[in-house]
C-alpha cells in the first residue's frame, strides 16, 4: 500500500481540495503558481477544474495554468494537474460554511485516498476541511487523521506537528478535554512514543533520536501532589520504551519546557493532549508549520491551519504552511526511498 506501482523520476503528490468555501483552493493555487515546484514533484489536485478556475479568477491569478485530467493514469509530469472527481456544477460561496463544502471535501479526500492506496500517487497533502460539515452517514470521523488511519488498516497513528527542528506529537487528539486523563494509558503512551521514534528514524533520517515527554498535570504532577498519572502511567511507559535503547526524557512540566526553550534540545516532543502540544507549536510556528500523520504506510501532510472562513475569498490567506506541507511530503518520500535503497544494498 502506498508504494508507487510505476517508474518515474519525480514523486506524484495528490492534493485534496478541502472545503471549497474555505481558504484551501486559495493556498493551493498560491503554493503552486511558482513553476519551479514542478522540478521536485508532480502535483495533482483532486477537485474540479470549475473550482480551480473560479478561484484563479477570484484571486486574479490568470497566469496560473493547469492540465485537466479524467484519471490519475493520464497525469502530466511537467504540469499542475487537476483531476476532475466530479462533473456537476457546484455553487461556490467563499467564506460561507455549508453542507456543500463538506460534501465535496469528502469526495475529494476519498478519491485521493483510493489512488494512494493503489500506489498511483506517492503521498497526499490535504487542504483544510470543517470537521463539523463533513459529518454524514458515510463519513463519521473527527478529522483527516482518524479517517486515514482506518483507511491504512492501522489501529493507531501519530499527529506530528513539524517545523524545522521542532516536532511535537500528541497522545490524544480530537477528543473532549474531560476524556483526556482516561485515554492516557501506559499502552497508548508506549505506542505513541514508538511511532514517534520510528518516524524520526524512517521519515526524518535521525538514527538515534532524543525524545522528550511532557507531564499531563501542572508541574508534571509535583511528585503526586497534583496528580499521579506521571508516576503510574508516564514513567512506567518511558521505562518500557527505554528498554529498546531509546533516548526518552521527562516527564517535564509543559509550561517551563517551552518557556525555557528546552524543546531545542530534542528531536521530538510528546504532549499528552491536543492543546498542550499545539498551542506552543502554533505560537512558535504558525503559518509555517506542517501537520504530518506519522505511523502510516503512506505519506500524508497538511497545513497547520483550518478553513479560515473569515478570510476566504479575500486574497488574504498565507500559503506558506501549505507550501511547506508539500515540501515535507516530498522530503519524506525521498527519505523513505533512500532507506529502501540502503536496506537493499545491505542484503
Amino acid at each position: 500500500m502506498g508504494e508507487s506501482s510505476h517508474k518515474k523520476s519525480k514523486p506524484v503528490i495528490g492534493i485534496t481540495i478541502g472545503d471549497i468555501n474555505g481558504i484551501g483552493p486559495e493556498v493551493i493555487i498560491k503554493a503552486l503558481e511558482d513553476n519551479r515546484i514542478l522540478r521536485l514533484f508532480t502535483p495533482v489536485i483532486y477537485s474540479s477544474a470549475k473550482v480551480i478556475s473560479f478561484y484563479r479568477k477570484n484571486l486574479d491569478k490568470e497566469t496560473f495554468n493547469f492540465q485537466q485530467i479524467a484519471s490519475i493514469d493520464k497525469v502530466a509530469h511537467k504540469k499542475v494537474n487537476v483531476l476532475n472527481v466530479w462533473d456537476e456544477a457546484v455553487e461556490i460561496t467563499p467564506g460561507h460554511a455549508n453542507e456543500i463544502g463538506g460534501k465535496y471535501a469528502v469526495i475529494s479526500l476519498q478519491k485521493a485516498v483510493a489512488d494512494l492506496k493503489e500506489g498511483k500517487i506517492d503521498a497526499i497533502t490535504t487542504a483544510p476541511l470543517s470537521k463539523d460539515l463533513v459529518q454524514s452517514d458515510d463519513f463519521k470521523f473527527p478529522g483527516h487523521t482518524e479517517y486515514l488511519t482506518q483507511e491504512a488498516g492501522e489501529s493507531d497513528s501519530l499527529m506530528f506537528l513539524v517545523h524545522d527542528g521542532l516536532r511535537v506529537g500528541v497522545v490524544t487528539g480530537h477528543i473532549p478535554l474531560q476524556e483526556v486523563s482516561k485515554k492516557v494509558s501506559k499502552d497508548k503512551v508506549i505506542s505513541k512514543l514508538q511511532k514517534m521514534i520510528k518516524s524520526l528514524q524512517k521519515d526524518f533520517g535521525i538514527k538515534k533520536p532524543k525524545v522528550a515527554v511532557l507531564g499531563l498535570n501542572p508541574h508534571a504532577g509535583e511528585n503526586g501532589l497534583l496528580g499521579d498519572e506521571e508516576i503510574k502511567v508516564l514513567i512506567p511507559a518511558m521505562e518500557e520504551v527505554r528498554k529498546g535503547h531509546n533516548i526518552v526524557s521527562g516527564p517535564f512540566p509543559a509550561d517551563g519546557f517551552f518557556g525555557m526553550g528546552s524543546y531545542k534540545q530534542y528531536d521530538g516532543v510528546l504532549a499528552m493532549y491536543h492543546d498542550q502540544g499545539l498551542i506552543p507549536f502554533k505560537t512558535l510556528a504558525f503559518e509555517e508549520g506542517v501537520n504530518y500523520t506519522a505511523g502510516l504506510p503512506f505519506v500524508r501532510t497538511s497545513p497547520d491551519h483550518g478553513t479560515a472562513f473569515a478570510i476566504a475569498g479575500k486574497n488574504q490567506a498565507d500559503p506558506t504552511s501549505f507550501r511547506n506541507a508539500l515540501y515535507l511530503a516530498n522530503d519524506i518520500i525521498r527519505q523513505r526511498n533512500e532507506n529502501r535503497y540502503e536496506n537493499a544494498d545491505k542484503k
